[in-house]
């Protein structure tokens, strides 16, 4: 069913939980995870001296935020391609599910709302709505494990039930 699975990692909490399930399902069936990590260069655009320097030190943290999925794939013995790109986030997604045959995209959401959410926008959100292909998304604040039983407690000590309100 999935033979490739795209992760788009910022280095975020959010993108680290989506690892974990991403790897979750490699194991389930068998596929490659591909690592990618876009550097924004809509966010540096308005500078006008030094964007070179910023590029390069985003490279690198990219290379890091890939190298940690690898790790992570590596530890489970799944396979694993990783990629370092500069552009515009959600287009370069768009651009590498087409290219590579992604099956699906497993990627964590900040869950930002209100001012923040749109003064920033969310990339999650155009890839969720632009994809081809089928897309999970991962709070970082989520509170459930990779099998998906809940762990949050509701408030009740064991034994007792929760008021419902």
């Amino acid at each position: 069913m999935y033979d490739a699975i795209l992760v788009p990692t910022d280095g975020s909490p959010a993108a680290e939980r989506a690892i974990d399930h991403a790897v979750t399902f490699a194991e389930t069936f068998d596929a490659t995870i591909h690592a990618l990590y876009v550097v924004d260069v809509a966010l540096y655009s308005s500078l006008e001296a030094g964007v070179d320097a910023v590029i390069e030190a985003l490279e690198r943290e990219g290379e890091g935020a890939v190298a940690e999925i690898e790790s992570r794939c590596a530890a489970a013995g799944i396979e694993v391609e990783t990629t370092v790109l500069v552009g515009t986030v959600h287009r370069a997604i768009q651009k590498y599910v087409a290219d590579h045959d992604i099956d699906l995209v497993v990627m964590g959401t900040h869950g930002r709302q209100g001012v923040e959410r749109f003064l920033l926008g969310s990339v999650t959100e155009r890839t969720v709505r632009t994809s081809e292909v089928p897309v999970l998304t991962v709070r970082a604040d989520d509170e459930r494990d990779v099998e998906g039983e809940a762990a949050a407690d509701d408030g009740a000590d064991e034994g007792e039930e929760a008021d419902d309100e």
